[in-house]
């Protein structure tokens, strides 16, 4: 049975096109829309694949532009960082000689006239004729966003104006250069959008190999999908849906119009139509006219080119061969090489050393790309995967080898540091591509594909827009274009002039109250005592820090222990008046994954993804005055927010009573023992007094008795079991609750602890019939609902509800709430006191209902 779905716009395909027409449509159209994306995985060839539990795989990106870009700034919101390739990014290798492109075009041309000096005068005139080639291909292609009518008129005129767009790579290296081997270093890299020299369209190579590569290379910190990742991000904040494995089977014409897309969920088997008047399709022009019955209208293209590439994990970093991070291409002779139907392996070899440009690459990886003819493969066309025959394997085993062997040739002693091999075919980027007969790159790049109708971001049906790599070119940058050419195409004229205005500036500013997210780069690491390291974090390429923290606030650290990154919180333990770098403190648990990562594997100049400042547990001594003492109270590396508070008071020139009381089991566990003797010499008010517990050296009501009459603010910090006793105490002792301030740490299994609890819960619920619990408010407001295995946080967020919040972790205890009545599991974190936790209070975050709750603020 088939149901039916409404949606403002569809977009098929959630490659990087699909999601510059979904940002830019749902951000300047105001429309709804859904994204359907027939693989497992979005991001289209951001998508990266992991190997031996430990290699990580790009598969379409391995370098952009150094200069991200306008467009790319905007579709990141400015967020992406880039990490520098060798000055020298291309090393190009032809037989008898090597030729190095340097970044920028002036130093370029002057290394081409340096090696070809007979040839100077031409390589000025060269260069010329490459701007004014690029010139009329971005003009034609804009032009294809236009009505039929302005095509049919404004084409012609393009190629009237700027022919040498239209001409081939080598009839215009013929017409202008004498010396075969210039021509050759000027012909090379046309791997970069597929087509060979004789059938190129030279617009084309002006465009990406002597335009955008021109000031420079970089690969994205964090690798390709770091790309999607951040745009996916901004997408939901515009309400785009996304939907992975959708496969749409057709788009629904009727009279001429896009009436609907008919889909399978291939992860349930169901099936839909989606009722919409407007399709933007990032699946290619070929798979598009499939979907309306037309492929016999695209018959006059020229076929494309399909690859192999060869992934290989290293036990040892490339550089041990001299290489630098610089990609290397291997061209078989200076005449023929532009060939791409040679026996597959004996052909133009692209390769790149992703992980020595990623700082945050952990090992080391190589990718081998060559393009080949599909019909290398047509013989296994059609079968299952694990049904394709050893004549199959024989052959992706048969050309691993050759591939190796030429990189061996280069590099002595390669092969023996190969650890890991897998080949992927023209049938693997049929699978998951999912583009015809494996296509890399799209459309061909050739002068037809220029002339053609079909090739742009119209089709004849109403409301049926191509985005991506056909829409504009060759590459993930091009084929972000191609989305924003769909997205000119549907939306109004007044809504264009915003979007262009935006993408000029270069997205959405950042909202100053939300957390930086992005890489930092560990600049050292020293150890404070046998189980505590602390560890500098500074910025990747700038000097000042992209944030700024209050005193006591902490960083979530994505780690990188396995395929999937764990998240894990750290107190900052430097001042915030510090600007170059941010510094944390981590003791080691023998059991503890991130903890034996940061202490066991972390290595100076990794990069490592952050996110802050976070939490409540803030102190600014500049404005917290008031006559009285300023209590700090630590257990063992709980210390570590207190350390930041105190340069922070040093920083503000501080006066006043500060008491910092400090438990620890062992002499050998104090930590910072330099650093809070240099404070002294700052804080003419600082009392200091360590504990150790194994001295049979507390810190108990009598100790706090001397502190806590003109405390008038506390900040206690350590085990869960201290501090409830600790609050307790200072209860008792008659501070008021509300100057008593706590944070404790977040165990390295609590989010994991909490989820597991929750599917236990949920699973209960569905067997005994219950779809929702009721969370009552005993103030007389309105009740919400909670789903079985929601805490009660989440629940109170859905239904708009204002509860206090910070972390959502249970770290920063700012979330409580009274629970009245009803069953629950919860996690308590040493926030409260014993008589608190009699009285019912519990953390909205960590408190998941079992049945209906009431709860008081």
């Amino acid at each position: 049975m088939v149901s039916y779905e409404e949606a403002d716009v569809v977009v098929i395909g959630s490659g990087m096109g699909g999601l510059a027409a979904a940002r830019t449509i749902a951000q300047f159209g105001g429309k709804r829309v859904l994204v359907l994306e027939q693989h497992y995985t979005l991001g289209g060839m951001t998508h990266e694949f992991s190997r031996a539990g430990r290699y990580e795989f790009g598969t379409g990106l391995h370098y952009i532009s150094a200069k991200a870009g306008p467009f790319l700034e905007f579709m990141t919101d400015g967020r992406v960082q880039l990490s520098p390739l060798p000055d020298d990014y291309d090393v190009l290798h032809f037989p008898g000689f090597d030729f190095a492109v340097p970044a920028t075009k002036e130093r370029f041309r002057a290394r081409l006239a340096e090696r070809f000096p007979a040839e100077a005068d031409a390589i000025d005139g060269f260069f010329r004729t490459t701007r004014r080639a690029m010139s009329g291909l971005a003009a034609r292609n804009v032009l294809a966003s236009f009505s039929a009518g302005v095509r049919k008129v404004g084409w012609p005129i393009v190629e009237q104006l700027f022919p040498s767009t239209y001409r081939s790579l080598r009839d215009q290296l013929s017409r202008s250069f004498r010396d075969p081997r210039l021509r050759a270093v000027l012909a090379a890299r046309w791997g970069l959008y597929g087509i060979p020299p004789s059938s190129s369209a030279f617009g084309y190579h002006a465009a990406v190999p002597l335009t955008f590569f021109m000031e420079g290379t970089a690969h994205p910190v964090g690798g390709p999908k770091e790309l999607s990742r951040i745009i996916l991000e901004i997408l939901q904040r515009y309400g785009v849906v996304l939907r992975p494995r959708q496969q749409v089977s057709e788009i629904v014409v009727e009279r001429r119009k896009v009436a609907g897309v008919d889909v399978e969920d291939t992860a349930t088997g169901r099936r839909y139509r989606v009722r919409t008047n407007t399709v933007v399709s990032a699946a290619g022009v070929r798979n598009t006219y499939a979907l309306i019955g037309k492929s016999q209208e695209l018959a006059d293209l020229p076929e494309e080119p399909s690859a192999v590439m060869l992934f290989l994990g290293m036990d040892r970093s490339p550089a041990a061969f001299g290489i630098r991070g610089e990609n290397h291409w291997f061209m078989p002779d200076l005449d023929d090489h532009d060939d791409f139907r040679r026996p597959p392996g004996e052909g133009t070899l692209y390769v790149s050393f992703a992980s020595l440009n990623n700082p945050a690459a952990r090992f080391h990886t190589v990718e081998v790309l060559e393009l080949v003819d599909p019909a290398v493969v047509d013989q296994w066309r059609g079968t299952p995967a694990e049904e394709r025959p050893e004549s199959y394997r024989t052959l992706k085993d048969d050309l691993t080898e050759r591939l190796i062997a030429r990189l061996e040739e280069r590099w002595p002693g390669f092969r023996d540091a190969i650890a890991f091999a897998e080949l992927a075919t023209p049938l693997s980027f049929e699978t998951y591509q999912h583009s015809v007969l494996g296509s890399f790159y799209g459309l061909a790049a050739t002068p037809q594909r220029l002339r053609s109708p079909r090739a742009g971001c119209r089709t004849p049906v109403k409301g049926l827009f191509v985005a991506g790599q056909d829409a504009w070119g060759s590459g993930v940058v091009g084929a972000l274009a191609g989305g924003l050419m769909a997205a000119n195409a549907v939306l109004k004229p007044r809504q264009l002039g915003t979007m262009w205005r935006a993408i000029r500036s270069g997205g959405v500013a950042p909202d100053p109250a939300t957390p930086w997210q992005g890489y930092l780069r560990v600049a050292a690491m020293e150890t404070l005592t046998p189980t505590v390291r602390r560890i500098r974090l500074e910025p990747l390429s700038t000097d000042a820090m992209p944030f700024s923290f209050t005193a006591g606030q902490y960083l979530k650290v994505d780690l990188p222990v396995a395929v999937e990154p764990i998240e894990r919180a750290y107190s900052i333990c430097s001042g915030p008046g510090e600007n170059g770098f941010v510094e944390i403190a981590v003791k080691h648990e023998p059991d503890g994954l991130g903890s034996s990562f940061l202490h066991e594997e972390l290595a100076v100049g990794q990069a490592l993804r952050v996110s802050g400042p976070h939490g409540e547990f803030t102190c600014d001594p500049a404005h917290d005055l008031t006559a009285g003492t300023l209590l700090l109270i630590a257990g063992g590396v709980g210390i570590t927010p207190l350390i930041s508070v105190l340069g922070a008071a040093a920083d503000a020139g501080h006066t006043g009573r500060i008491v910092l009381l400090a438990s620890y089991r062992t002499e050998d566990e104090v930590a910072f023992r330099p650093e809070i003797e240099a404070l002294r010499e700052r804080l003419p008010g600082l009392e200091v007094s360590i504990f150790v517990t194994g001295l049979n050296a507390r810190i108990g009501v009598d100790v706090l008795r001397a502190y806590a009459e003109d405390a008038y603010r506390v900040h206690l910090c350590g085990p869960a079991s201290m501090m409830q006793d600790l609050i307790g105490h200072l209860t008792d002792l008659r501070v008021p609750r509300e100057a008593i301030h706590t944070e404790a740490f977040v165990s390295g299994r609590s989010k994991e602890t909490r989820q597991e609890k929750a599917h236990a819960i949920a699973l209960a619920a569905a067997a005994a019939g219950v779809a929702e619990f009721t969370i009552g408010m005993a103030d007389g407001d309105p009740a919400f609902s909670c789903h079985p295995g929601q805490s009660v946080l989440d629940a109170a967020n859905a239904a708009h509800v204002p509860l206090p919040q910070s972390c959502g972790e249970g770290a920063c205890g700012t979330c409580r709430v009274r629970v009245v009545s009803g069953a629950y599991e919860s996690d308590t974190r040493g926030m409260f006191s014993t008589d608190e936790l009699a009285a019912g209070w519990r953390l909205a975050c960590q408190t998941l209902p079992t049945q209906d709750l009431t709860i008081a603020r």
